[in-house]
């Protein structure tokens, strides 16, 4: 298991991050994800640990805080040191019924730190992340108090999730002027089937130092190697169709991955978590389980190289459809590169 900095940071957390939204149940929407008690979900925490992940990622709204509940307990059970350990979390979604029981306000943020860290059963959280975008509260607000959060130690750092490229630059202005706590991480959609956070957010992200986390690396299971052309496969998929996807440009992909995978002898999941890793701009990748030998396959994924060829067929499958001003980025800026004379290669 390699290790990665969390974007410009100095925390250091594994290039697998374990994603704990099994872990409880809930009657909502995403029920179908959720399902484990809390001695299955204790038993995937350790499988993670000692494959080397060090990195768990859940949420207030995960199974309606039981997640957290669990997520703590398991660490107590398994007698974890807090130091050897990143615990990120996150709020914004609602907690009650009221009008201030979500949201990005100073007063749910401080309210739903406090109640987060009783239910992981912890003094802080290394990284408080908000879990999406409020249009009814302004970003200094929602800065203020999470630089409240930092400065009182109840979480290390602070993340995002979920935000377009212009509020996160906005939110890193913000922060930048007022001396406030800036964004470390971005916890977004990403996988070769789903590349539309290339258009803008990857080259933010590049050029600020923000990390990426990536969630829902196997689109939710379609790149999982269950789902083909030729027929639907059982799963999340079959019942709960999320992320969207472009599912043509998607089977293009899963038909190229099939390939590499039965000529490595590897899974497809594999594949598609491994070209993850190879993406610069990922910190950490986030992986869920309902089962152990379905986290030990992500967990193989770490394992698995893919050749500069491999790499290359795959990014031109799953190329976005060209737009504007992207093309126009890439036309002017060519007269620019020409100018430049290329660097000397060894050998």
């Amino acid at each position: 298991m390699r290790s990665n900095r969390l974007g410009s940071t100095g925390l250091i957390v594994s290039e697998l991050c374990l994603g704990t939204m099994t872990f409880g149940t809930t009657n909502g929407r995403f029920g179908a994800i959720a399902g484990l008690d809390q001695g299955a979900s204790t038993a995937l925490v350790r499988q993670a640990l000692d494959a080397g992940i060090n990195f768990i990622d859940t949420a207030n709204i995960y199974s309606e805080g039981k997640s957290e509940e669990i997520t703590g307990q398991a660490l107590r059970d398994l007698g974890i040191k807090r130091s050897d350990v990143v615990i990120a979390t996150k709020a914004m979604g609602p907690m009650g019924a009221g009008p201030n029981d979500a949201g990005m306000s100073r007063v749910h943020l401080l309210d739903q730190i406090d109640a987060s860290l009783s239910r992981l059963g912890m003094d802080h959280v290394d990284l408080y992340q908000i879990h999406g975008w409020d249009s009814q509260t302004p970003i200094e607000e929602t800065l203020r108090a999470l630089d409240d959060i930092v400065r009182t130690g109840r979480a290390r750092y602070i993340g995002v999730s979920n935000w377009a490229a212009w509020q996160i630059m906005k939110a890193l202005g913000i922060s930048e002027r007022l001396g406030l706590e800036r964004f470390a991480s971005l916890q977004a959609y990403y996988t070769v089937a789903g590349r539309d956070l290339e258009r803008e957010i990857v080259p933010m992200l590049r050029g600020e130092g923000v990390g990426l986390m990536v969630w829902s690396p196997l689109a939710g299971g379609l790149l999982s190697g269950k789902y083909t052309r030729a027929g639907e496969g059982e799963g999340r998929r079959a019942s709960f169709d999320f992320p969207p996807v472009e599912r043509e440009r998607a089977f293009d992909v899963v038909d190229a991955m099939q390939q590499i995978a039965t000529a490595k002898g590897v899974t497809v999941a594999q594949v598609a978590l491994a070209w993850l890793l190879y993406q610069p701009v990922v910190s950490t990748v986030i992986v869920g389980a309902k089962r152990g030998e379905q986290l030990a396959d992500n967990i193989g994924a770490c394992e698995v190289e893919l050749t500069a060829d491999e790499l290359a067929q795959l990014d031109k499958l799953s190329a976005l459809p060209r737009e504007y001003p992207g093309w126009m980025f890439e036309m002017q800026g060519s007269y620019r590169d020409r100018a430049v004379s290329p660097r000397r290669v060894p050998g």
